[in-house]
């Protein structure tokens, strides 16, 4: 909230009529903005429920049904830097419209899919759409909130996306259940249609026209959006084709494709910027430590994330034969708790700093102890209890990392490459996405294909402890990560202290 300058001109009754006005409509675009993010992010989350259901009905083998997954993440990193600089140099509110308009009509696509080929296609389509609107919403973030106001926003954000992600998979199995086990899966997307059209109508008359692009640099960087493309591309395929069930070992060969892309893309950035243009990428970001950081732990943590939520859905559907609005619910003491925790977070984080990310990751780490110790150890009409047991101390912990380690990553971010800067930390999420997923999910379809026909209980044990081990082991990487980072930032102030005295 701001307010004048002169105390005895301000009424004692609080903010002008105009001052509460603005408030209003900010907090008004801010409630489009993440109403769409929520619709996002459970796309990545919901159709993991599905699954089984397409597989059954379409006949998809392992790689579509892990390109129906991972494929959309892929997309989505593809499309986030240049639709963040395109946002960032001519209109947000345009491209979040544009994103948000593709993400409805791919959604029909989907709905609709004769074929699995055509539900894959389409699917990519989606996660396109997705890569558009979501560096929107974190530039928008960005220019309409500051200060205190500005972490309050990113609690509710990291709230709502929170819930979004934890909740997916219950309310996928719920409209499974409606639809039924044949064509079920439909309705996933359906859903998306009228909310898609109605988010459009509101953002169309909530969202701000104002630009924040300094004048000068309004070009456009195309070849480095396009090396871009291909580093991320070549980065990220590998791990979309890994599925754990005979997969092509030449497969690794894009690597090399990654390393030359990359090479490229950073020397066409630093030759394009010399010549006095504005690139796509700024890395005088990366030499922000709270931008630096704070990206690399959110990379981290998504690796294991999304990974963990997959395996549980799967675990729980074919190795307990739990209907999906079962096995769905098994992750609403998540959501419950993470929004909790997350909006708490958003308003502690100005005092605890990153501080409260360790104790964030230092709780999902142990919540995700107890989850594999309950999805192996108890019996199994016990199991989805104990599970959810798990979940809760898991989810308390998530609040405390997504919301606060976003405010702290964009703190020194100027407004003005919010868009971008949003958007290169949705890239390093979307391919953890890509890669935790294949890693975890890879290792547990290849244990259950080395027992052959013999796919007793014993062996979904061991293959989600197997699976699971791997996102224990990127949790416990990104805990490392952020006590490195709260450690530099101690020793900062300390010598800032001594320079001062």
């Amino acid at each position: 909230m701001t307010t004048t300058s002169d105390d005895s001109a301000a009424p004692a009754t609080g903010p002008t009529p105009s001052t509460a006005e603005t408030d209003r409509q900010k907090w008004r675009a801010f409630g489009v903005c993440v109403a769409v993010a929520a619709l996002t992010i459970l796309d990545l989350s919901k159709v993991n429920v599905g699954l089984p259901s397409i597989e059954a009905s379409l006949g998809a083998g392992p790689t579509a049904l892990q390109l129906i997954v991972a494929g959309y993440a892929l997309a989505f990193g593809l499309s986030l830097v240049p639709s963040g600089r395109l946002g960032d140099l001519k209109s947000r509110r345009l491209m979040f419209v544009v994103g948000l308009s593709a993400f409805t009509v791919a959604s029909v696509l989907c709905a609709l899919a004769p074929t699995i080929e055509l539900l894959v296609a389409a699917r990519i389509l989606q996660g396109v759409a997705a890569g558009i609107q979501m560096p929107q919403v974190l530039g928008l973030v960005q220019q309409l909130f500051q200060g205190k106001e500005r972490g309050r926003a990113f609690g509710l954000f990291g709230a709502v996306i929170g819930v979004s992600t934890a909740f997916g998979p219950t309310l996928g199995g719920l409209l499974i259940a409606a639809g039924g086990p044949t064509d079920g899966w439909r309705l996933l997307f359906w859903m998306n249609v009228p909310l898609g059209v109605l988010a459009i109508v509101f953002a169309l008359r909530l969202l701000p026209r104002a630009t924040t692009a300094p004048s000068g640099h309004n070009e456009l960087d195309l070849v480095g959006i396009l090396l871009l493309g291909l580093t991320i591309l070549t980065l990220m395929l590998p791990f979309v084709l890994t599925t754990g069930q005979g997969d092509d070992p030449l497969r690794w060969l894009f690597l090399l494709g990654f390393v030359g892309f990359g090479a490229a893309f950073i020397w066409w950035e630093q030759r394009y910027k010399a010549r006095g243009k504005s690139p796509v990428v700024h890395f005088s970001l990366f030499s922000l430590a709270s931008y630096r950081n704070g990206t690399l732990i959110a990379t981290v943590y998504f690796c294991a994330l999304p990974a963990t939520f997959l395996l549980t859905t799967l675990y729980l559907q074919q190795g307990l034969g739990l209907e999906p609005v079962f096995a769905g619910m098994v992750t609403i003491p998540f959501a419950l708790t993470s929004a909790v925790a997350a909006f708490s977070g958003g308003r502690l984080v100005e005092r605890y700093g990153r501080s409260l990310v360790v104790l964030g990751l230092a709780l999902v780490a142990g919540g995700f102890v107890l989850l594999l110790l309950a999805a192996t150890l108890t019996p199994q009409e016990v199991t989805p209890y104990a599970m959810g047991v798990g979940m809760l101390v898991a989810g308390a912990g998530g609040g405390f990392v997504i919301s606060p380690n976003q405010t702290l990553t964009l703190a020194e971010v100027p407004v003005e490459m919010g868009g971008v800067a949003g958007s290169m930390g949705q890239v390093g999420q979307r391919a953890g996405t890509a890669i935790g997923t294949a890693a975890a999910v890879s290792t547990f379809y290849s244990v259950i294909a080395g027992a052959g026909s013999d796919a007793s209980i014993d062996v979904y044990h061991a293959a989600y402890r197997s699976g699971f081990l791997v996102t224990i082991a990127l949790v416990a990487a990104a805990l490392v990560l952020a006590l490195l980072d709260l450690r530099a930032r101690r020793q900062g102030r300390v010598g800032e202290a001594a320079s001062a005295s």
